[in-house]
């Protein structure tokens, strides 16, 4: 099984049709959206609908600013985050932990919320190890105006393959 954490960050529809209904009848430009994948392959990266370059006719793609760290350090071994740790332990360095300071405030937060729970007797909701998680989650988002796409291509690889990604979606 294959772990995966991201963060999907979706900028809001710009007020107003950005083009004209004869190019984008169906409005089926995907949003943009800031992703931060903290494994595996750490990255940053901001997806955009560009025109592309060089061309007479007004073409729009997907394309991305992309801090992908094995692809940008190609020559350094990058540790996984327990080597970091504990190579940091060896040093005698606390960069990568969290200081009292910042455990108080986390608490701080987090036992009102605890709290809260334990008060409503709110259910937890199980979901099966490795899956997406739990349709509340997905349904959460859509409330919020979140939209899910089906399939967004990734950067071509050196053999010259375009990669896809596909969303299990619940929508």
């Amino acid at each position: 099984m294959r772990k995966k954490a991201e963060v999907h960050i979706q900028l809001h529809d710009a007020p107003g049709r950005m083009f004209d209904e004869n190019f984008d009848p169906n409005n089926t430009l995907a949003r943009d959206e800031l992703v931060i994948r903290i494994q595996p392959n750490e990255a940053i990266y901001l997806k955009v609908n560009t025109k592309r370059p060089a061309e007479m006719s007004f073409s729009i793609e997907e394309t991305e600013l992309d801090l992908t760290y094995d692809k940008r350090y190609q020559d350094i071994q990058l540790p996984d985050a327990y080597e970091r740790l504990i190579l940091d332990v060896f040093m005698d360095t606390k960069i990568n932990f969290v200081c009292s300071n910042e455990l108080q405030e986390a608490w701080r937060i987090v036992k009102p919320i605890l709290a809260e729970i334990d008060k409503k007797k709110i259910p937890i909701i199980p979901y099966k190890f490795g899956s997406v998680g739990i349709r509340e989650a997905f349904d959460v988002a859509v409330k919020h105006g979140y939209i899910f796409r089906v399939e967004y291509n990734l950067l071509k690889t050196s053999d010259n393959k375009m990669h896809s990604v596909l969303l299990q979606l619940y929508v």
